[in-house]
């Protein structure tokens, strides 16, 4: 018995890989995956409890959302994002953001269509047009992982179906500044393609970046795709709780995608993340603190070893991502840092940047970000200058 051919095609999700070997290596200090951790509000488990007194709490819930979830979605948009939903464009709650984008490429793309991805890219993204036989055109960022407009409008053709952005930046922690990301939308809507922006790091910049939602512009509401994912900001990563905000034109076809794949999301997860909501961007802005510091305990480290690596501190997310200065395969050097020096980090390859490594800050303890940074710099300068 065969399995897809078009299954076949998709690489290998590299979380399961590395987990798999940081399992057989247990002492390992994981820079790899990118979580928080932080877990939600305690204020979110006093809520939990008040939901099993609701009626018919076993039952499917609205495809959109629940009403109360959609309600304070709504007004972190206007608060937050300066995105305000009308007659022009609706929300919708998915099981997470990976899930808000397989629904957007299914509403909008057919096999053989174009998708711009900004390598690198991540990886999730292109897995998942890949998967749905729409093929992602790659468009390299510039030295500091900034998008180029030149290098875009000459990457579009009459296949496009969308552009992707991400910021600030996942694998590489960029911040687009607004003016770019204004140009990208204006683009988009000249060339008549969407433009799908994923805002799933919005509350983690540093040294005075600032974050922009495309989706407010004016001119947006007919073409822009706005993802958004509780995850990361609310430490919500297994709770599943995602959304996007779409035109109104793709009501239709994204309610036939989330009624097929998922019908409702978690309805006792997007309970919770009412609460979450209503508490606002005070909970992950309290964080900030912390993880700030282990940045900097990153940067510092990464300055030791910059005649391994090539490196510019990036002001969004909690990642790193340099390329390495060896002639030695990025996820050898990823296995080997596990086996032998005790610490993860994920190739860039699977990003779309062969000989790079992306490291991922936001989920250990500042001073197990320390003990970490300390086995990476031994290990990148035992393993590089060894290769050489």
């Amino acid at each position: 018995m065969n399995s897809s051919a078009r299954l076949n095609a998709v690489q290998s999700p590299i979380i399961p890989i590395v987990a798999n070997l940081i399992r057989r290596h247990p002492d390992t200090l994981s820079l790899a995956q990118g979580v928080v951790g932080y877990g939600p509000p305690p204020e979110v488990a006093t809520r939990l409890s008040s939901y099993f007194e609701q009626h018919d709490i076993n039952k499917y819930q609205p495809a959109l959302g629940l009403p109360q979830l959609c309600a304070a979605i709504e007004v972190k948009l206007a608060r937050d994002n300066n995105i305000r939903v009308g007659n022009e464009r609706f929300v919708m709650v998915t099981a997470g953001s990976n899930m808000a984008f397989m629904h957007a490429v299914l509403a909008i793309a057919d096999p053989g269509d174009e998708v711009i991805l900004l390598t690198p890219y991540y990886f999730n993204h292109e897995m998942a047009l890949t998967m749905t036989n729409v093929k992602p055109i790659c468009v390299a960022t510039d030295e500091n992982y900034l998008p180029d407009i030149d290098t875009i409008t000459a990457a579009i053709t009459p296949r496009t179906r969308a552009l992707v952005t991400i910021s600030p930046n996942n694998p590489t922690g960029a911040v687009y500044p607004q003016s770019t990301l204004a140009k990208i939308n204006r683009l988009c809507a000249a060339n008549g393609i969407y433009h799908i922006h994923d805002e799933a790091y919005e509350y983690f910049t540093y040294d005075g970046a600032e974050h922009f939602s495309p989706g407010s512009l004016a001119t947006s509401m007919d073409h822009t795709i706005s993802l958004f994912s509780l995850s990361k900001s609310y430490g919500f990563a297994s709770w599943r709780i995602g959304y996007l905000v779409a035109p109104s034109a793709l009501h239709s076809s994204l309610l036939k995608i989330q009624d097929t794949e998922l019908i409702c999301a978690p309805a006792i997860s997007q309970w919770a993340a009412v609460t979450a909501l209503d508490i606002g961007h005070d909970y992950p802005c309290r964080q900030l603190p912390a993880i700030a510091a282990s940045r900097k305990l990153v940067l510092d480290a990464l300055a030791s070893v910059q005649d391994c690596i090539q490196f510019t501190a990036q002001r969004g997310a909690f990642y790193c991502f340099f390329p390495v200065k060896s002639e030695l395969p990025d996820i050898t050097i990823v296995e080997r840092l596990i086996k032998e020096f005790g610490v993860a980090l994920l190739p860039g390859s699977t990003f779309g940047a062969p000989t790079t490594l992306r490291l991922s800050f936001g989920a250990l303890a500042t001073t197990q970000v320390a003990a970490a940074m300390g086995r990476l710099t031994i290990g990148l300068r035992t393993i590089l200058t060894t290769a050489k």
